[in-house]
């Protein structure tokens, strides 16, 4: 059709049909140009990978999952830990109760063993590591035993005792008690004078930990190592012995991934278990948006490092959820910390984001 006939058919066309056309003359060329909404790519072009493309694309399958499966379930250790009893030694802020006890029947300067002896209560060791006791004097303690400190008292009261003797005991410890914080409900400082700590007696005195097992790591500082640990591997009987002294951090651990496109809820998700399935995890986002998704267009982005080259190597897995095996397949393939699970949209679904504002045109231009 020439230009000049166009012109006088136009003549002819009713002004809400022309208002019609004028808007869908807009807004074609920028469907075309792609700058419709959108969460991300078109599955045509996450398909069209050339030699020169930056990611592998891998279409699962039954034959292309094997590298990609769920680990089994690890059965629990029966074995318990060992609680060997600490050889506490002495720092400043410790509190101690000292009795001395002398043997004299007569004169003596402390009471016999039969009634008690003399007892000391609530002596502190000073910021120095320092002691003092009538008789005894001045002693220092810092880094020393119960044991030691208790000959140490000895050795200052000969000659002014007929036959001293000197029971020490912890009734204030910072040097034997261990610290608990971060994501715990009451984060404080636990005592081991009822007996060594692990890791579990530790972590549940200070009210156990907020995030679920698979979500929590606990990060063990002794003064001459730090060590991580994931709190399920605990549970499931990797328990320890916590050495005096000790930091336990408890942390939310970043096990998460990024839900995009057209799934029922995007955003930033935890991890629902320690080895969730595709299956599982889109479960927790509720699945796909049925009205927007395009079930052949399912794909998991992910960042691995290539163990030949040691660089970072992109790779994209692509899942049919129309083929009746691919619900087996999602229910098999592991789901990574950081992965991308992305939905593209239906066909349809994009052809009416371009119909709507025409129609809504038509609309509005049939109330002028």
């Amino acid at each position: 059709m020439t230009s000049a006939a166009m012109n006088v058919d136009n003549n002819f066309l009713p002004g809400t049909l022309k208002r019609g056309l004028a808007v869908m003359a807009l807004v074609l060329p920028l469907a075309g140009c792609g700058i419709l909404s959108g969460a991300g790519p078109y599955s045509a072009s996450i398909r069209m990978v050339d030699s020169d493309a930056s990611y592998t694309l891998v279409d699962l399958s039954a034959q292309t999952i094997g590298p990609y499966l769920i680990a089994g379930e690890t059965p629990p250790l029966s074995t318990t830990s060992d609680t060997p009893m600490p050889n506490v030694r002495l720092v400043s802020g410790d509190v101690l109760r000292i009795m001395i006890s002398d043997s004299a029947p007569e004169g003596s300067i402390f009471a016999p063993l039969s009634s008690g002896g003399t007892v000391f209560d609530a002596v502190r060791v000073n910021a120095r590591g320092d002691i003092n006791l009538p008789y005894a004097g001045r002693i220092r303690v810092q880094g020393l035993a119960l044991d030691q400190v208790a000959q140490k008292i000895e050795k200052n009261l000969s000659g002014k005792t007929s036959d001293p003797q000197v029971h020490v005991e912890l009734v204030g410890d910072l040097s034997g008690s261990v610290l608990v914080a971060g994501t715990v409900k009451a984060p404080g400082r636990f005592s081991t004078l009822q007996g060594p700590l692990t890791l579990l007696d530790a972590i549940n005195l200070a009210g156990g930990p907020i995030p679920e097992p698979h979500l929590t790591t606990v990060t063990v500082r002794t003064g001459k190592s730090v060590r991580i640990y994931n709190y399920k591997d605990i549970l499931d009987g990797r328990n320890m012995p916590v050495p005096p002294r000790s930091e336990i951090i408890v942390e939310r651990a970043r096990k998460r991934f990024v839900a995009m496109g057209a799934v029922t809820d995007p955003g930033l998700h935890d991890l629902p278990s320690e080895n969730p399935s595709l299956l599982e995890t889109m479960g927790s986002i509720g699945g796909l948006k049925e009205a927007m998704a395009d079930p052949t267009g399912v794909f998991i982005f992910r960042r691995n490092i290539d163990p030949e080259t040691n660089q970072p190597k992109a790779v994209v897995f692509q899942l049919n959820m129309r083929n009746p095996e691919s619900i087996f397949l999602a229910g098999q393939f592991l789901v990574k910390p950081e992965d991308a699970i992305y939905v593209t949209n239906a066909a349809v679904y994009e052809w009416q984001k371009i119909i709507s504002p025409i129609v809504q045109a038509v609309l509005i231009g049939n109330r002028f």
